[in-house]
């Protein structure tokens, strides 16, 4: 077999290969006996069909599998005698088969050039102080009072702002025919409100009927409805006020855990500064990571930047879906996304081949027990068993992505350990 390695660049490769005739006539002959076996051809006894005829019938089958046996097995060959590594499967391209002649063909992959680390004390790190904003206890639990409101009916007196009205209404925009709602909740003050709607309804009482109309300002955000007039009928049918707990010791215990507000007081502090704790931390790791990206001086692969940008895009579809939102539906100019995934995505997948190549060079391995606790982790965060998140993930090949993980974050650690952090 001859073998020809040329460059196309830093990262891509062409693997140039010519198999042997002997061996390409060789497959052919293995190949066409198995035909031979199964053919059912008229005038010939079943298994008798001289061998001639069948490479003649089945010539195009033929060839086509003698290809897909010796065209792996000579690129897996190839590559190990270069001790190569390709990032994905080679692409296959310009292949000549025929009995008789040389197999020709040629593999274009990518390939990670070997490439220098900095000193790994030469990483100069800031770790932010991580402590509470003013007044941010109060806000939390301001937070938790306002969850915890209740609606209390109001009688006697009419619409005022911050009430809640369940009204009917009816709605017709121009020529359209009228859209009829029953029992629809607002809130008097709601952002979501038409421009001038709350107004109409400030001052009247449960049980009247009115109509007005309300028109839309040309710069509206929603540009459908700019500039266009809507007629309304609204009936009050109830009015509700919203009331919020009082900060006490019984909020505190009817939260379940706690028995006076100082203890409520107390975990909320401690979430909100471990909470900043986390996040000085992510910067940290931020700041890490961009470092580690600038050592690396070649040109990136594009199919691996490619797959980055994929990644991050299904990435954000499916959060858009656990919001109730479909991403085909939705409003979004994809390849302005994917566009704006470019220089991220690079940054990306810069620091990652670091990590990989810190890994390599210190020895850093995911044993299985690691992966196992991981895996539990996993569990326990979405409500199902160990065995059937190993059981997911090894039909979608994850698991091999999962030790890639930790094996990164142990890279991540062990730079952390060798950097200098200097903290605010």
């Amino acid at each position: 077999m001859k073998t020809e390695f040329v460059d196309v660049s830093e990262t891509r490769k062409n693997l140039v290969v010519e198999i042997d005739s002997s061996i390409v006539d060789a497959e052919i002959d293995r190949v066409a006996r198995d035909y031979t076996k199964a053919a059912r051809i008229p005038g010939f006894r079943p298994g008798k069909v001289p061998a001639r005829v069948v490479k003649q019938r089945f010539r195009s089958q033929i060839l086509h599998d003698v290809v897909h046996e010796l065209v792996p097995r000579a690129v897996d060959d190839a590559l190990r005698e270069r001790g190569v590594e390709p990032l994905d499967t080679p692409d296959i391209r310009d292949v000549v088969v025929e009995e008789g002649q040389p197999l020709k063909f040629t593999a274009t992959f990518d390939t990670v050039p070997n490439f220098d680390l900095q000193p790994y004390s030469s990483v100069q790190l800031r770790r932010p102080a991580a402590k509470l904003q003013e007044g941010a206890v109060d806000e939390t639990l301001q937070a938790l009072r306002e969850r915890a409101a209740r609606y209390a009916v109001v009688e006697a007196r009419p619409v005022e702002r911050g009430d809640t009205v369940v009204v009917d209404l009816v709605r017709q925009a121009g020529t359209e025919a009228p859209d009829t709602h029953q029992d629809v909740t607002i809130e008097i003050g709601g952002s979501a409100n038409p421009p001038g709607f709350d107004d109409e309804l400030l001052g009247i009482h449960v049980g009247v009927t009115k109509s007005f109309e309300v028109r839309y300002p040309e710069d509206y955000e929603m540009k459908e409805l700019a500039g266009t007039s809507v007629n309304y009928t609204v009936t009050v049918k109830g009015l509700k006020r919203r009331v919020l707990p009082e900060l006490d010791d019984e909020f505190a215990r009817d939260l379940g855990e706690f028995d006076t507000l100082a203890a409520l007081r107390t975990r909320v502090e401690q979430d909100l500064t471990r909470e900043a704790e986390q996040k000085a931390e992510r910067e940290v790791r931020g700041d890490l990571l961009k470092q580690l990206a600038r050592w690396v001086t070649f040109a990136l692969p594009e199919s691996l930047i490619d797959r980055e940008i994929d990644r991050r895009i299904e990435d954000f579809a499916r959060r858009l879906m656990d919001q109730g939102v479909d991403p085909r539906k939705a409003e979004i100019d994809w390849a302005a996304f994917r566009q704006a995934q470019q220089e991220p995505s690079r940054e990306s997948v810069a620091s990652a081949l670091v990590l990989d190549e810190v890994a390599q060079r210190e020895g850093l391995t995911v044993t299985e027990s690691e992966i196992e606790a991981e895996l539990s982790r996993f569990g326990e965060r979405t409500g199902r068993t160990t065995a059937a998140v190993r059981a997911q993930l090894e039909k979608d090949g994850g698991i091999s992505r999962l030790a890639t993980g930790l094996r990164r974050e142990k890279a991540v650690d062990f730079l952390k350990s060798r950097a200098t952090i200097i903290g605010d």
